[in-house]
């Protein structure tokens, strides 16, 4: 079995020097237009039925719509969670109940209180990070239930569950555009078993719309791509900005979330319309650079995290096998979280945390959910970060975990 080779530090590493700002998603370059060989991978998208929505989180509440289930129905949610995972729930006029995980991320369905798994309509199950999982158990375990099963694939556009292709297992399956392709938005609801025929969609205006291309080609001039294009499109840009206010240098710790302040910035004001045209021509992009730059990036991260102090690979990584198919991102476990999470987002890298958990959510036993809400660094390996990107987001992190925690203020040596 071949291993991958891991970064070891013989001594703290050299403080890492301050550089440009790294893209927190894809975003369009001439590179976007290039295709690649890599290997032949199953999407979402070749479901029997599809529609493109305007988010994830959208797809979600479509698929719940379709559902015609009856109003404060029960909707069985994990308990490790993105807010926009739960709003959809609330905004369809359902109740969430929230059910631990394992250490492998699948439901842990035996100890599901049997009271909540009879109330329950149906069910969203996530393959996390974008490690696809067959979900047979799942499926099976619903099946018996008379309960709809809602296969989350936000992490994982790509890629065979099992013994069935992503998003096959669910009665519905969910998909993120924008984790993927970049694109000013979008989403899509699909299923191998029920058509969405039925689902209508109002259009977003020529406003909208020129909008939408307007704000895909300011993030490549961000970023310093689409050479040539972007340096000719620089000036409007800083007209169009004129007046908006520059954010602050530091993001402020948020405050305790509450489920207004949660279903606010959840942002579920488009959920019934069509994606814009940007979404819907950009998406259609070669995918061979997507899935063998991520599966790249995936693997730098790796050599990184192998075996270092006050850190690991979530899940064991060492051979091919390992590699998720089309990585979002690379989980990895911190000791000290807070103090190196809190560092990152200082230095805005590319670099998250599902720490804004639902008020509510319960205590449940033997659950990984609120471990991994504090433990759960999530590095992201979409295909526009370099591996320079990935390094230097690497080695800062390798820098934090070797530099020791300060003692708080009057404290004794």
């Amino acid at each position: 079995m071949s291993t991958v080779p891991s970064f070891q530090l013989s001594a703290p590493p050299l403080a890492v020097a301050a550089r440009r700002a790294l893209p927190r998603g894809p975003v369009l370059d001439w590179s976007s237009l290039t295709s690649r060989d890599a290997p032949t991978l199953t999407s979402v998208t070749d479901l029997r039925h599809s529609v493109l929505v305007t988010s994830g989180r959208a797809a979600i509440y479509q698929a719940l719509v379709a559902l015609h289930l009856p109003p404060g129905s029960a909707v069985l949610v994990p308990s490790y969670h993105c807010p926009t995972m739960v709003a959809p729930v609330i905004v369809a006029q359902l109740c969430p109940s929230f059910f631990g995980i394992r250490s492998d991320g699948l439901p842990d369905l035996e100890r599901i209180d049997p009271s909540c798994a009879k109330a329950a309509k149906a069910m969203i199950v996530s393959h996390y990070f974008g490690r696809s999982q067959s979900l047979a158990e799942v499926r099976n375990w619903c099946d018996q239930r008379g309960m709809a099963l809602i296969e989350d694939c936000a992490h994982c556009f790509f890629g065979q569950a099992g013994e069935r292709p992503i998003g096959a297992w669910g009665d519905y399956a969910t998909a993120s555009l924008t984790k993927f392709f970049p694109v000013p938005e979008g989403g899509l609801l699909a299923s191998n078993t029920r058509a969405l025929s039925a689902l209508t969609l109002s259009r977003p205006g020529l406003k909208a719309q020129l909008k939408g291309w307007l704000d895909v080609l300011e993030l490549a001039s961000q970023y310093h791509r689409l050479a040539g294009l972007a340096d000719l499109l620089r000036p409007l840009f800083r007209l169009k900005n004129a007046r908006r206010v520059p954010p602050s240098g530091s993001p402020a710790r948020a405050p305790a979330p509450t489920p207004h302040t949660l279903l606010a910035d959840s942002d579920m004001a488009r959920v019934d319309q069509a994606p814009l045209w940007a979404a819907k021509v950009l998406s259609a992009l070669p995918r061979s650079r997507i899935v063998t730059r991520r599966q790249q990036n995936f693997a730098a991260y790796a050599r990184h995290f192998g075996a270092v102090h006050g850190a690991r690979p979530l899940f064991a990584v060492g051979t091919a096998a390992s590699t998720p198919d089309a990585p979002y991102v690379f989980a990895l476990w911190v000791d000290d979280a807070e103090r190196v999470y809190q560092a990152l987002r200082e230095q805005h890298l590319p670099v998250f945390r599902w720490d804004r958990i639902w008020p509510g959510t319960p205590a449940l036993a033997g659950d990984q959910g609120p471990l991994w809400s504090r433990h759960v660094l999530q590095l992201l390996c979409h295909q526009d970060l370099s591996e320079a990107d990935v390094v230097y987001t690497s080695q800062t992190i390798l820098t934090l975990l070797a530099t020791p925690a300060r003692a708080p203020s009057g404290a004794p040596p």
